[in-house]
């Protein structure tokens, strides 16, 4: 069985000093090398895998052919978002989870092909022939992240007048705000938001629906329906003593700032981003690596992830957990804070965890952290970063009368995006608290096909 083609990366002496992009790609020769190990199988487990149906397969096999346009094509005509996904999506529990060559071996390298053909080329297919009746019928997608551009790109393609709402001055979500330029570069994004808007999707920057427009507004300036796709920006504290201390952000408020105010190009000047010498995260999820190797890149001289299970119970990707290894992230595992220690003018200058061990398995299957008596240590930190998930943001959802909203503040919906307001649909981290991009953009899929459907209906 030939053996998967690596991904060259950055040299680790430039990650730890730079935020340029840390995987390089591939290029065609590499490309095809790794587009021969697929097996073409009949019955496609990796299209189950994947949330918006990429067909696999058959763009493989177009790269393996050297036909890197088509290849592009057909991966464009189902996601709008592919040099994004090819670099951001956990391919390791979806697609390439479900390749037949990883029974035996490693997968075939999904993700990485699919980036390849989407550097290629990034252009927007011209997709499904337009829905008769509904050509200048007014949308609105209210948040411009994975879900809300992948159900505007899909809503514009059937024909449908689509406006998409952005709170912050620049479009893309979680895309532009919560993931690092090493990761995701801007112009990658640019590209992405580039090619939806040349199908005709206006994008409105600064405005907050709920506070500058409300859903009557809309409603009487003739938008006939709604998409809810605001993501999950709400952080989430442990509520310990001294989170509220100086040096204490939310990873939500850490990379936004990093992120939206440049820090990321010039990290050799005074930013509003203070990253501190010594630095503890709190979590191991993704977005506690992105943290952690973010302040690594500021200047920190020290970073540790401080979580309550072991390695093994991580949540985040192994590629991005080795990464941040082999940069110099430290790991302190199975310890949870209790208390965040602050000097006399009200800035940090410790964190005391409790060493954990693993209990019996809880209701969803992990084993439960369990406190070691009498094993309290204080850990010499100057700046805590707290990534343990976020929840929907409630001023829109709290604006709009009659919407019901499930655990944590989620907008409930059912297997189609709709809410029980007849004109109003919502998919995405809003209705399903904070979970991947590709999952995002399914819903966002799932929803815009849904509200085709029933606008089509309407104008019979």
């Amino acid at each position: 069985m030939p053996e998967r083609v690596k991904m060259p990366k950055l040299s680790l002496e430039e990650r730890r000093t730079t935020f340029s992009e840390v995987a390089l790609g591939l290029d065609a020769s590499m490309a095809q090398a790794e587009a021969e190990r697929c097996l073409q199988c009949k019955h496609r487990p990796c299209v189950k895998g994947c949330p918006v149906g990429v067909p696999i397969p058959e763009f493989i096999a177009r790269v393996k052919a050297g036909n890197f346009a088509e290849a592009a094509d057909l991966v464009l005509s189902v996601n709008a978002l592919p040099a994004v996904c090819g670099r951001v999506c956990p391919q390791e529990t979806q697609c390439e989870g479900a390749c037949v060559r990883g029974i035996k071996g490693e997968p075939v390298a999904i993700g990485a092909l699919e980036r390849f053909v989407a550097d290629y080329r990034r252009k927007e297919t011209s997709g499904p022939t337009p829905v008769p009746g509904l050509a200048g019928v007014k949308v609105a997608v209210i948040g411009s992240g994975p879900a809300g551009l992948t159900a505007a790109a899909d809503l514009a393609k059937a024909g449908l007048k689509v406006t998409v709402f952005e709170t912050l001055h620049a479009a893309g979500g979680v895309l532009r705000y919560g993931i690092p330029e090493f990761r995701l570069p801007k112009r990658v994004l640019e590209g992405e938001i580039q090619a939806i808007q040349e199908l005709g999707v206006e994008i409105q920057l600064d405005t907050l629906v709920g506070k500058t427009v409300d859903l009557t507004d809309l409603r009487r300036e003739g938008y006939r329906a709604f998409f809810i796709a605001t993501g999950a920006g709400l952080p989430r504290f442990l509520d310990i003593p001294g989170e509220n201390l100086n040096g204490v952000y939310s990873a939500n408020e850490f990379l936004t700032r990093v992120n939206l105010m440049g820090a990321y190009r010039f990290p050799e000047t005074d930013t509003p981003v203070r990253a501190g010498n010594k630095v503890a995260v709190l979590g191991a999820g993704n977005v506690a690596m992105d943290a952690a190797r973010t302040a690594l890149r500021l200047g920190a001289k020290s970073v540790q992830i401080i979580y309550r299970r072991g390695r093994e119970e991580m949540p985040a990707r192994l590629e991005e957990i080795e990464n941040a290894e082999e940069e110099g992230v430290r790991f302190e595992l199975l310890a949870s804070p209790v208390e965040i220690l602050g000097d006399e003018r009200g800035w940090v200058r410790g964190l005391v965890v409790q060493e954990m061990t693993l209990g019996e398995p809880g209701p969803d299957g992990r084993r439960k952290p369990v406190p070691v008596e009498g094993s309290q240590k204080t850990l010499e930190v100057d700046t805590v970063i707290v990534a343990i998930g976020q929840s929907p943001n409630p001023i829109l959802v709290q604006s709009i009368p009659g919407l019901e909203l499930g655990a944590r503040g989620t907008v409930k919906v059912d297997e189609n995006g709709r809410t029980g307001l007849a004109d109003v649909w919502a998919g995405g981290d809003a209705a399903t608290g904070a979970a991947t991009v590709i999952e995002a953009m399914g819903a966002g899929r799932r929803a815009a096909a849904d509200i085709i459907k029933t606008l089509a209906e309407e104008v019979k």
